[in-house]
């Protein structure tokens, strides 16, 4: 091989132009192509859905090839540069790429989840869950490995050239530099979501097939930007160890420890209460009857016509904020699952959506029913809709009743979704819920679609109910809606009605972001609690609902809720879209000093109890956590010296004023005396 000239460590000194051309060029265009194999051999292991059409859709997307090759030519270049050895750069960049993404391919055979740059941050939980699972070589990764062996030896003794001097440093720099435009281009937004579209094979409401359809190594490199969350405007650490010394997790009494069933339904709102359309008043009767007996009140949610799993999450978390929840984090479900709860739920629909099938576990829920691992048999394998849903949610009950332990459970609708047939009526045989009003015929199916599920809904809802006030065991029902439905492009039907959708105003923020909620319990619950479970609830967020639920149990919670529970009386409806609040009952973009300071402090013990979960903590947040119990036992004893020294403080004030008492009536006398004026004449004035 040393005979050959091409691959000679060196051009000789005595070789013609073109010679030389032809051994720069060889060295080089054998280096670019070997990184572009290894790059090429990531897009194979990329695709797990309709592989082979997969594969070539990257190519015919020539923005997703490019993107997912650029990055490793780079990452190549750069170490033959620095390390001015083409066999050894293209072993480690080998080992760095395709082991990433060999890694992710095991983890969507497992768990349907492609590997995000935020899983590198958990490389303990993931060596847990790798030796949960029996990982195997295929007939493919058999063939890559011998690929890339052969790419080495063809580098080692083929490619023999090293970089010197200038040139090293040169190549690098240029190569590095070159790393700063790509990156901006693979963090986009909008090429991600608009430009490098890739839905043909591929169910595009699975956030893991939209992930697999534009490869592995430009999608993973995207995630890097939502794998940290940086820390709030004005977020001050000490300050944030200061707010949660306070605090400290509360248990539930044994004797109040009432089971609570959480119901998120789909797209539903209370249209009554805007007074359009006018409807058949059977429709909301039930739901209107069930919200006489029950605290009630407005929820205004972050969405529209759509992003459900925001209002879930708010709801299960008390963020405001969410993060990927890609691992283990703070929720409500592992509250209560410390309070010897059992925690599951149940959503009629499949376990990808959105994720939940991992999400769930990571939120703190033991068992969740989907399509997939339950509902299939009922419904040949397609979505279920209430009149199936609600009498299993009954069933359900029944068998975690039977475990002889509290439950917690958190439940969601799919009837209600849209879009609503605006050409073909679906319930009633065209039973029309609309009374009057000047709408088309497409406007009117729309509603007709819409109000009819919600009447079915409201009817499954009146059964569930009736089933629970004969129930013995006591329990709590929370019912909210999830979002405002859509309701035709552009919300054609919104106009026609002559609703104000437009949020920069009071009115339209309200109608676009507001639906409804209500917390009901049987007479059990309410003799274990000691409430009656009636009147008019705050206007909230989704993500102080839970707060308001433990509020009317009369329980403490944790201590994030305790925290969280003071920026809720002062600021209780945080929207995260508009950047608007309603504090003291005002909308406004601008909070007082005050709720300023309250919302920062929902905020900074998101952040910490985030850090501590995933072990990215200060030794200063860890150490105020571990004298969580000390410091609030001090501020208990300084509190109860307080009001101590207040009594006192009254008593002698109190005496004090007896006394001033006392010596103005005694001068009124001396003054009446001096006027002449008689003792008998007082009672006149």
């Amino acid at each position: 091989m040393k005979k050959i000239a091409l691959f000679q460590p060196c051009p000789p000194s005595h070789w013609p132009v073109w010679k030389k051309l032809l051994f720069w060029f060889w060295n080089i265009g054998l280096v670019f192509c070997s990184f572009l194999g290894i790059g090429g051999l990531s897009l194979l292991f990329a695709a797990v859905v309709n592989r082979k059409a997969m594969i070539l859709s990257y190519f015919q997307h020539p923005l997703i090839a490019f993107l997912n090759l650029a990055p490793v030519l780079l990452l190549g270049l750069m170490l033959y540069f620095l390390l001015g050895r083409a066999g050894l750069s293209y072993g480690i960049t080998a080992v760095i790429v395709l082991g990433l993404t060999i890694a992710s391919w095991f983890k969507l055979q497992f768990r349907n989840d492609p590997l995000m740059f935020e899983d590198l941050l958990l490389l303990k939980e993931a060596g847990n869950m790798a030796g949960k699972y029996q990982l195997f070589l295929t007939k493919t990764m058999a063939a890559a490995l011998l690929l890339v062996v052969l790419g080495w030896a063809a580098l080692h003794f083929c490619a023999r050239w090293r970089p010197r001097g200038r040139l090293r440093y040169l190549g690098f720099t240029l190569a590095l530099v070159l790393c700063f435009p790509l990156s901006a281009l693979i963090q986009s937004d909008d090429i991600y979501n608009n430009r490098t579209e890739n839905y043909a094979l591929i169910n595009r409401w699975s956030a893991t097939q939209v992930y697999t359809s534009k490869g592995f190594v430009y999608p993973f490199l995207y995630s890097v930007k939502s794998a940290s969350d940086a820390p709030p405007d004005g977020y001050d650490e000490k300050r944030a160890q200061s707010i949660l010394s306070a605090y400290e997790d509360a248990d539930i009494p044994e004797e109040q420890k009432v089971s609570v069933l959480s119901i998120m339904l789909e797209s539903y709102d209370d249209f009554t209460k805007y007074g359009v359309p006018e409807l058949d008043p059977k429709v909301y009767e039930d739901y209107h009857a069930l919200e006489a007996e029950s605290v009630t009140g407005n929820l205004i949610t972050n969405i529209f016509a759509g992003g459900t799993v925001d209002s879930e999450r708010c709801f299960l978390t008390g963020f405001s904020r969410l993060g990927s929840f890609r691992s283990l984090s703070n929720s409500y479900p592992w509250y209560f699952r410390s309070q010897g709860y059992t925690v599951t739920g149940a959503h009629p629909c499949y376990a990808w959506f959105y994720n939940r099938e991992n999400i769930n576990r990571n939120l703190g829920f033991e068992d969740y029913k989907f399509v997939e691992n339950y509902f299939s048999p009922m419904t040949g394998g397609d979505v279920g809709y209430d009149d199936l849903f609600f009498p299993e949610l009954i069933q359900l009950w029944e068998a975690n009743k039977a475990l002889g332990k509290p439950v917690f459970t958190y439940d969601l609708t799919y009837q209600g979704h849209g879009p609503y047939s605006d050409d073909t009526l679906w319930w009633e045989d065209g039973y029309d819920y609309v009374l009057g009003g000047d709408y088309t015929d497409a406007e009117r199916n729309i509603l007709n679609n819409y109000f009819g599920s919600i009447y079915n809904t409201n009817q499954n809802l009146k059964a569930f109910f009736d089933y629970f006030r004969g129930e013995s065991e006591p329990v709590v029902i929370v019912v909210f809606g999830d979002h405002n439905p859509w309701l035709g492009d552009g919300n054609a039907v919104y106009e026609a009605m002559g609703l104000d959708l437009d949020f920069s105003t009071e009115e339209g923020f309200y109608n676009y972001y507001s639906t409804r909620y209500l917390i009901w319990a049987n007479d059990a619950a309410k003799e274990a609690l000691d409430r009656d479970f009636t009147g008019q609830g705050p206007t909230i967020s989704p993500n102080f609902l839970m707060n308001e639920v433990f509020r009317q149990c009369g329980w403490d919670g944790n201590a994030f809720m305790q925290a969280t529970q003071q920026v809720m009386d002062q600021v209780p409806v945080i929207n995260t879209p508009t950047g608007l609040y309603v504090e003291g009952g005002r909308l406004t973009a601008a909070l007082t000093p005050e709720g300023r300071e309250n919302q920062l402090i929902d905020l900074a013990v998101s952040l910490v109890e985030k850090r501590l979960l995933e072990g990215t903590a200060s030794s200063q947040e860890v150490t105020t956590i571990l004298k969580l119990g000390t410091t609030r036992a001090r501020l208990e004893n300084e509190r109860l010296a307080k009001e101590v020294e207040l009594v006192q403080a009254k008593t002698e004030a109190y005496k004090s004023g007896v006394r001033m008492d006392e010596l103005y009536e005694k001068a009124m006398a001396a003054f009446k005396r001096y006027s002449g004026q008689e003792e008998e004449d007082e009672d006149e004035y």
